[in-house]
């Protein structure tokens, strides 16, 4: 499972004494417990992939963010910290779809649905999400969304 694996490199990364991946790994793991015991299960429950997979998404959008915002306050070492953090995260994410992939369902979509404008871009959206299975980065959906239907 995938919360073994990032025990596992928790484990490897204390050795090594890197702490900015240590701290991520463990503050990852805290968060997966964390929404364990939200969901009504015991903190010691194996964590299933699919909400692991939801909770690091949830970090690693924190992380660009947070990214965004130290940027716009001219605080690059929170920025190098932040991009740092969100590197060990993705490097757990499954690998979404290119923007080549989503343009060619969006294009497929846009015929199914019969959306000539951007009043439609909602609906648009949900059904590409739905044809990706939750795997494509929201923001690159909409990035291609607004080139197709402007």
């Amino acid at each position: 499972m995938l919360i073994d694996e990032i025990r596992e490199d928790m484990k490897a990364a204390m050795k090594a004494k890197d702490s900015v991946r240590t701290q991520t790994l463990r503050g990852a793991i805290a968060a997966c417990t964390n929404e364990l015991v939200s969901k009504s299960m015991k903190p010691t429950d194996s964590v299933p992939d699919v909400m692991l997979v939801g909770v690091l998404k949830r970090l690693a959008k924190q992380r660009k963010d947070s990214i965004e915002q130290f940027s716009q306050g001219g605080r690059q070492d929170l920025v190098d910290k932040e991009t740092a953090e969100l590197k060990i995260l993705e490097e757990y994410l499954p690998k979404g779809p290119s923007k080549e992939d989503i343009e060619k369902v969006a294009a497929i979509k846009i015929k199914d649905l019969g959306i000539s404008d951007a009043s439609g871009i909602g609906r648009l959206t949900g059904a590409i999400m739905k044809e990706f299975a939750g795997t494509a980065d929201g923001a690159d959906v909409r990035e291609v969304l607004q080139k197709l239907l402007s």
